[in-house]
């Protein structure tokens, strides 16, 4: 790292653009970090998401949110200031986190796309391809070879053409010095051998998923199964093209400023390429909530989680919302409160049916004739004819009449209901 006057970055002049500027950078740290940590939250917090792939999601995600933690603020007040006040010490840790975490996010893309190669192409054998122990492994070098490419050579001063001396020395510009040896290795190691495989992946991969979806389409099971790997991999492949077009002028610039020098690059051009890869950190939560059902899901569930905490912690409206639940609490027993069933008796008067009648299916017509049809007629013409007349004898000559035909009514309990229209 060197002290380089010429390289500071390009301050603007107007107040207004300033203001601007401060307010689009801060609402960018703002969206990284927030987004990242719904992303850790709703992969920690929903067990759908818990799988192998999500493990390398999770990665970038907390290399995202590192970015937005650890970089970005001193990037914005570095853009801002047009100068670097903290030191060269902490300049040399600023630049080596800068470039460890944006390997790291490549190098999880790339990782990505050769999961989703194997669960598409070898279904069969993705479980014995793809173990948690390979996979905690291949965590481990991923971050083992982004510290390898950023804190070593930087430290050791293997990227600058001019080596200089003093640790505490004053600097004005701070960023990523690079050579011509460093420029190539850094660049094809960290983006552009990466990005070919999975450009080459991701085309296997659509090429495959459509032949299936034609092959299998019949099957519903299967089907399903299907169309939901190959959502999963439209968002997987929305991310990386988003990576790309975030990142590849950026490290296009890298490159030629390696191979040429910082002279040759507008100042105003890279400050430009260098936030536009910083906003990749920022698009990819948007991303899994646009195109991911089950990280929409998450995001919705804690949104409500959210929601349900701030109206538990509100006095007024916990108040409120006690009072309309024992409001609603007390209408419930009227509202399922059966009410008794009045019921008309051949005696003229009103008896209530038991709880639970109401229940009972009706009873069905009956439909067989029966050596006792002429008996059970006969008295239930001669209960209705007495009901007819009336009177204090009524009742009395009724009960006369349905005792002597006791029997045949308990035989014949569905031919006693009314016929409907009598």
């Amino acid at each position: 790292m060197e002290a380089n006057n010429a390289t500071s970055p390009p301050c603007p002049d107007s107040t207004v653009f300033k203001v601007a500027v401060s307010v689009a950078l801060t609402v960018l740290i703002v969206i990284t970090v927030a987004g990242n940590v719904v992303v850790c939250l709703a992969v920690g917090l929903n067990r759908r998401l818990r799988s192998l792939t999500n493990c390398f999601i999770v990665s970038l995600a907390i290399t995202d949110l590192l970015l937005g933690l650890l970089v970005l603020p001193f990037s914005a007040v570095y853009q801002l200031s047009c100068r670097w006040d903290f030191g060269k010490a902490l300049c040399d840790v600023y630049t080596s986190l800068d470039v460890m975490l944006c390997t790291a996010s490549i190098l999880n893309l790339f990782m990505i796309s050769l999961d989703r190669y194997y669960a598409i192409t070898d279904p069969l054998r993705y479980p014995v391809l793809v173990t948690p122990a390979r996979v905690g492994v291949s965590l481990v070098l991923i971050w083992a070879v982004s510290i390898t490419l950023s804190f070593l050579p930087i430290h050791l001063e293997w990227n600058s053409r001019n080596k200089t001396s003093g640790v505490n020395s004053t600097i004005v510009s701070c960023k990523v010095q690079v050579n011509l040896v460093y420029g190539l290795v850094d660049g094809l190691v960290t983006f552009y051998v990466p990005l070919g495989v999975m450009c080459i992946t991701y085309c296997r991969i659509f090429k495959i998923a459509r032949d299936q979806a034609k092959r299998i389409h019949h099957v519903g099971s299967w089907k399903a199964a299907t169309v939901r790997e190959h959502k999963a991999t439209v968002t997987l492949a929305a991310v990386m093209g988003a990576f790309i077009v975030c990142w590849f002028p950026y490290f296009t610039v890298f490159v030629y400023r390696g191979l040429t020098g910082d002279d040759a690059i507008n100042k105003v051009f890279e400050a430009v390429v260098l936030w536009l890869g910083y906003a990749n950190s920022a698009l990819n939560p948007i991303l899994y909530a646009a195109l991911n059902r089950d990280f929409r899901t998450a995001y919705q569930q804690l949104l409500r989680c959210r929601s349900a905490g701030r109206y538990a912690h509100d006095p007024s409206l916990r108040a409120d919302g006690g009072s309309r639940l024992s409001r609603t609490q007390s209408r419930e027993p009227r509202q399922q409160e059966e009410k008794p069933l009045k019921l008309q008796v051949w005696s003229g008067r009103e008896a209530a049916a038991p709880r639970g009648a109401t229940d009972r299916k009706p009873k069905p017509p009956c439909t067989v004739c029966s050596s006792n049809l002429l008996s059970c007629c006969k008295s239930l013409w001669d209960l209705r004819f007495l009901q007819a007349r009336g009177g204090p004898l009524g009742g009395a000559a009724a009960a006369d009449a349905t005792r002597g035909s006791g029997e045949e009514d308990a035989a014949l309990p569905a031919c006693l209901d009314p016929a409907p229209g009598h």
